[in-house]
């Protein structure tokens, strides 16, 4: 099993939030039954936060987590669910690299780890997401 890491994990696991050490737990968990990957988005957010090569190194490399780039059909993907969302009248919270994440996970891994605050259940209804226990 491929688990595919959102941002708001490791924004929380880089600060030392409340539910940092439950998502060690289940990264490490997914981590037993396969890989875990990010995808360009999140390393380029991850870094933006961090700046410091050597933090975001360590953080990646200490939750064993790879890199996995987003493809053309991930990429075609998150842009027709993007183009649904917006004729829909979606608030502009949520913009095309949200459903780029989604979309990775959903082409390109089994499963998500991830906060999700609705629009992955929703525009992603057949993708599994990973929370802490």
């Amino acid at each position: 099993m491929t688990t595919a890491i959102d941002t708001s994990v490791l924004i929380a696991i880089a600060k030392g939030e409340d539910q940092a050490s439950g998502w060690v737990d289940t990264l490490s968990d997914a981590a037993a039954e396969g890989e875990l990957i990010v995808c360009d988005i999140v390393a380029a957010e991850l870094f933006a936060l961090l700046l410091d090569r050597r933090k975001f190194d360590r953080i990646l490399r200490g939750l064993g987590i790879g890199f996995s780039p987003i493809d053309m059909p991930a990429a075609q993907m998150a842009g027709r669910i993007f183009r649904t969302y917006y004729k829909r009248g979606g608030p502009r919270e949520h913009l095309i690299p949200d459903f780029l994440i989604g979309a990775h996970a959903m082409q390109q891994a089994n499963a998500i780890a991830a906060v999700d605050r609705g629009y992955l259940r929703r525009y992603f209804p057949k993708l599994r997401i990973l929370r802490p226990a």
